[in-house]
């Protein structure tokens, strides 16, 4: 009987012990506060959009592409003009008026130009930093000879 009341002494003692050391550790650090690169932006995801290729005097296919844009959520609230708009239309205007983009003539086309061209156009035209960043989820041509009509 004495050694199951000793026990009961040692796991009590053992218990505060810890219970002490816990809480003494957590109070004495301040908590670290991370703030992630991409806190406070709202992604936003653009209707899918078909854009023609036109050579020759006639469309040769259509450029598939879906994209995603990220900006403050705050400052999103804040404006009155809904970015959307605004980047289907530069999108729209750069694809369709690069002469680079040649699908007889398959090379690795620049994407990353292609964007970072698009956003400063969008800014510029909004007249504040408001797009962060684009996406490019999906970006395809597919030939006329594919449509189904």
């Amino acid at each position: 009987m004495m050694k199951n009341v000793m026990a009961g002494f040692w796991v009590c003692a053992v218990t505060l012990a810890s219970c002490y050391a816990a809480v003494t550790w957590t109070v004495g650090k301040a908590p670290a506060e991370e703030k992630g690169s991409y806190e406070g932006l709202q992604y936003k995801k653009l209707p899918p959009m078909n854009i023609p290729i036109v050579a020759e005097g006639a469309v040769q296919g259509y450029v598939i592409a879906n994209l995603v844009f990220t900006a403050d959520a705050k400052t999103l609230r804040e404006i009155s003009v809904p970015p959307e708009a605004f980047i289907q239309d530069e999108v729209f205007r750069y694809v369709y008026a690069d002469e680079t983009l040649d699908f007889k003539k398959l090379s690795r086309y620049n994407v990353n130009g292609m964007i970072g061209n698009v956003r400063e156009r969008i800014n510029k035209r909004l007249g504040a930093e408001i797009v962060k960043e684009i996406l490019v989820e999906n970006f395809n041509f597919v030939d006329k000879s594919d449509i189904r009509s």
